[in-house]
């Protein structure tokens, strides 16, 4: 819908304060998509793929000649400027289409999943440059399925399902909101009666053979999970991924 592909179902949709129907071309002009599937141009290089980009936004040739190698440095991609796409890892194909999302420096970025089957490394350089795109004053909306990614990375967030709002705001103040600020995991064969026992102030979320035992009085929980004899446990901080679990449930969809 804000690149003007998909027709509204209903309201107003405005982005820079125009309404999208009147004034798509240039709400597109300073748009940049980061789509969930990198859809490079195997048949040019690098550059090309640059370059061919922002000839779509009638950029001129002097321009991109300064622009890319800006934007290749950026994304440390500079030594492979000449090489095929074929040639790339997915990480550096990753990379390359940040880079061309940026070439007509838009106003605003939109990355729809941009880290999904990156390696731990490829991945903290993307939260890296998503982090310095920031810092330069355009505005980012990021759709992940990752919550720790969300949290990481985002001032403001939305939790959607089913096509509902269920909550929105800063990832600090959704966990004060709705989660306990202590978590304890117990995998394995876990007996009833631990359940059945648990203090008032204790809240219990069961997935298969784990459980997860939510709780603000810290010091109590761990005294407790202490207290179990031959099941391991796991402590820590409660995080947006309990919210989300919260609001929508532990089933699969």
């Amino acid at each position: 819908m804000l690149l003007g592909q998909s027709p509204r179902s209903g309201g107003v949709l405005e982005i820079f304060g125009k309404d999208i129907n009147v004034h798509l071309k240039s709400i597109r002009q300073k748009t940049g998509i980061v789509p969930q599937a990198d859809n490079l141009d195997p048949d040019f290089t690098v550059a090309e793929n640059l370059s061919i980009y922002g000839s779509y936004f009638r950029l001129s040739r002097k321009s991109l000649a300064s622009r890319i190698p800006e934007l290749l440095e950026m994304v440390q991609l500079s030594d492979r400027a000449e090489c095929r796409i074929s040639t790339l890892s997915g990480g550096m194909q990753r990379r390359l289409t940040l880079a061309r999302a940026l070439v007509n420096d838009p106003k605003l970025l939109v990355l729809d999943e941009p880290t999904t089957g990156l390696d731990p490394q490829a991945r903290h350089m993307i939260w890296s440059l998503v982090h310095q795109i920031k810092r330069s004053g355009k505005t980012i909306l990021l759709t992940t399925h990752y919550m720790e990614e969300a949290e990481r990375l985002c001032d403001e967030v939305i939790i959607i399902d089913h096509g509902r709002l269920l909550a929105q705001g800063s990832p600090v103040n959704l966990i004060k909101e709705h989660c306990e600020t202590d978590v304890v995991e117990i995998r394995g064969e876990v007996a009833l009666a631990i359940t059945r026992d648990l203090p008032e102030s204790f809240r219990c979320d069961r997935s298969g053979d784990s459980l997860y035992i939510y709780s603000s009085d810290t010091f109590r929980l761990l005294e407790w999970a202490e207290s179990l004899q031959g099941l391991t446990s796991l402590h820590r901080k409660t995080g947006l991924e309990d919210v989300f679990l919260r609001l929508t449930g532990r089933g699969l969809r």
